[in-house]
C-alpha cells in the first residue's frame, strides 16, 4: 500500500511539474510583439493602442496572445495574427469579425442587440450578445445552441 501511495504521489508531482514547465503565461512589452500582430491591430482597430499583451502557450503549440486595447476591447490572436476571440462589452465587436451568415441570423432574431464577444472554436463559433444570450453556431454557420 505504501508503494502505491509513493507511486501515485510521484506521478502527481511529475504531472504538476510538466504542466508548469510547458504551459507558460507572461506579459510581453508591446514593442516586442510579432509584427503580424501589430499589423493586425493597426488594420482592424485603427487609432487604438494596445495597453497590454500576455503571451500564452506551451512548448508543443503556437504561441497565443491576449491583448487589451484602450477602447476596452480584448483580443486573442495567434503568433501569425489570426484572431480566435474578440470581445468588447462597451462598443460591441466590429462587424468585420462576425461572419455574414451569423450576422444575418442575429439581425433577423435580435435586430437591436449588439455582439459583445465572438469566439472562433474548432467546431464553429460562439457569440455573446449584449442581452447576455450565448449563441453557438457550427462550422456551416447553423445555430446549434442558445444559452440564456
Amino acid at each position: 500500500m505504501k508503494l502505491v501511495n509513493k507511486i501515485a504521489m510521484t506521478l502527481a508531482c511529475t504531472l504538476i511539474l510538466a504542466v508548469t514547465v510547458f504551459a507558460k503565461s507572461a506579459y510581453v512589452a508591446v514593442d516586442n510583439l510579432p509584427e503580424t500582430i501589430k499589423t493586425f491591430v493597426a488594420q482592424q482597430f485603427p487609432n487604438q493602442q494596445i495597453l497590454y499583451a500576455e503571451k500564452e502557450g506551451s512548448y508543443f503549440e503556437k504561441a497565443k496572445f491576449e491583448l487589451g486595447l484602450d477602447s476596452g476591447a480584448k483580443l486573442e490572436v495567434d503568433e501569425d495574427g489570426n484572431w480566435e476571440k474578440v470581445e468588447n462589452k462597451v462598443d460591441g465587436v466590429p462587424a468585420i469579425f462576425v461572419p455574414k451568415e451569423i450576422a444575418n441570423y442575429i439581425k433577423a432574431k435580435y435586430a437591436t442587440v449588439a455582439v459583445t464577444k465572438i469566439d472562433r472554436e474548432d467546431g464553429g463559433f460562439e457569440v455573446e450578445l449584449a442581452n447576455r444570450k450565448e449563441l453557438k453556431f457550427n462550422k456551416r454557420f447553423k445555430l446549434v445552441k442558445v444559452d440564456d
